[in-house]
């Protein structure tokens, strides 16, 4: 079972969102919170596979929570859920780690099939999240994150920096090792190492240092 926080600072919102995970046989939804600071407590005590997140609550707002999850509880996987597309909560959002951005006009199978990939460690990004990353990986990251980034890939090897650019590319393990001719679990292998020495929580997240980087472009 996948076990599930539900963060809202409305109750109605997260019994709406209760019934549509419950709904999933391999769903459970552990607790309920009303603010970032009770999801942080709630997701460690429960020991959650994945948070739902609010942006806007009172204590806490759920970025803050979600950069909070990341110091203590690195295995549970935040996923965004608000009623605001903005591009710099979207990007905010990832690279601080999230594993997904969904609007709450997200159908509820989006919800559940989001709340999967995040619990099976890939990210989720709902179409108009899709794109703000986009037109903000067009137009090119600020040079000082640029520096910070080339400096952090500087640390791979050269494979690895060739199978970082094609993650920077948004291409799937299975995608990029067609590109390169090397196995899917080889690529899945070589994903695993480049995440751990860049620090990056998910694939989403050092694609996004490998654009800043220049990779992938």
């Amino acid at each position: 079972m996948i076990r599930v926080i539900v963060a809202d600072d409305e109750p109605l919102i997260r019994a709406g969102i209760r019934m549509i995970l419950t709904s999933a046989e391999d769903i459970e939804v552990v607790a309920e919170a009303a603010n970032g600071r009770e999801a942080v407590e709630l997701a460690r005590r429960h020991r959650a596979d994945v948070a739902l997140l609010d942006i806007q609550m009172p204590v806490m707002d759920g970025l803050a929570a979600l950069a909070e999850l990341g110091r203590t509880a690195p295995g549970v996987r935040a996923l965004i859920l608000t009623t605001f597309g903005e591009r710099d909560n979207v990007l905010r959002a990832l690279r601080q780690g999230g594993a997904g951005f969904l609007l709450k006009d997200s159908a509820p199978a989006e919800l559940i099939g989001a709340v999967r990939a995040a619990a099976a460690g890939d990210a989720y990004l709902s179409p108009a999240a899709t794109r703000h990353v986009v037109d903000s990986l067009a137009a090119g990251p600020p040079a000082a994150r640029g520096e910070e980034a080339r400096q952090r890939v500087a640390a791979l090897s050269e494979r690895e920096r060739e199978v970082l650019a094609l993650l920077g590319e948004g291409l799937s393990n299975a995608d990029a090792g067609r590109r390169i001719h090397m196995s899917e679990a080889t690529v899945k292998t070589y994903v695993s190492r480049i995440l751990a020495k860049l620090g990056c929580e998910n694939r989403v997240q050092a694609a996004l240092l490998a654009r800043d980087a220049g990779l992938g472009v």
